[in-house]
């Protein structure tokens, strides 16, 4: 729980993990305006996977700018390698690098999925050891503080929450907790900050895309898609799936998956009009 005092005689630290994306965007700028029960993070992290969209850097680098100016706080930056580039490297040299979950077609043409190390490796990792950093511990010291750690997870994706598997950390979601708001309130609050419409971060390749997010990559992004395009032809090179990894859930080449570009149906006027495209 989030509280200004806790009477357990421990010290408390208080993180928030910074995404990039819609929802941390709103946690932050309610976080440092006194919004969460009126606690101030003592941290502000962003792990940086290295396959970002550019909208998404200019998104960040844009309220990293904006809180130095406005509350003398800024973003905390680390990561854990670049994940595009391990990819290219474990095609290329067959060297071990932390999965995505490429989706799999098999000999009778049924889908799987492989498994998916990324986020523990370039997300959670990462954060965990600056925060060790940031407190003056050495790997496997023992942490002697309480670490709150806040996600930006909003009320339309509660199934997301889940307590922390550290014992030194406890996983805050201010957002269902506390604010009690979904997505696109989070979108109408950064805009009312004055910030315009928030990034969705998200990796370029990332195979959980949507159909929308596809097409709007496509569409409108064309350096990201050419370059998620070449990422779904090298995967097919890992010796462990046997030319049958892709990016796209339909097991297609994703140059090959017919996104309707060519015309707008309602659904996607409907997105639109929710602030959920592109976003």
């Amino acid at each position: 729980m989030i509280k200004q005092h806790y009477d357990d005689g421990k010290k408390h630290i208080h993180v928030l993990s910074y995404g990039g994306g819609t929802q941390s965007t709103a946690l932050l700028l309610m976080a440092l305006k006194g919004e969460i029960n009126g606690v101030i993070p003592d941290y502000i992290i962003f792990s940086d996977t290295g396959w970002e969209p550019q909208h998404v850097y200019n998104w960040v680098n844009k309220v990293n700018e904006h809180i130095k100016a406005t509350f003398g706080r800024e973003i905390i930056f680390t990561d854990n390698g670049n994940i595009r580039d391990d990819i290219v490297q474990g095609a290329e040299t067959g060297d071990r690098f932390a999965s995505i979950p490429f989706f799999t077609r098999d000999s009778k043409g049924e889908i799987g999925i492989a498994r998916r190390q990324c986020t523990n490796e370039y997300k959670i990792l990462p954060v965990n050891r600056k925060i060790r950093s940031l407190l003056g511990y050495k790997p496997r010291q023992r942490i002697k503080e309480v670490v709150h750690l806040w996600k930006g997870i909003s009320t339309d994706e509660i199934q997301r929450v889940k307590p922390s598997r550290e014992s030194w950390q406890v996983a805050e979601h201010p957002l269902v907790d506390v604010a009690f708001i979904d997505r696109s309130r989070c979108i109408t609050y950064v805009e009312r900050e004055g910030l315009g419409t928030p990034a969705k971060s998200s990796c370029i390749g990332c195979p959980f895309h949507d159909y929308n997010a596809w097409r709007d990559m496509k569409m409108k992004d064309p350096e990201s898609w050419n370059d998620a395009v070449e990422i779904d032809r090298l995967i097919r090179k890992l010796p462990r799936f046997k030319n049958n990894a892709f990016l796209h859930k339909s097991g297609k080449p994703l140059e090959e998956v017919n996104f309707n570009e060519d015309q707008l149906d309602i659904d996607h006027f409907l997105n639109e009009c929710e602030g959920m495209c592109g976003v």
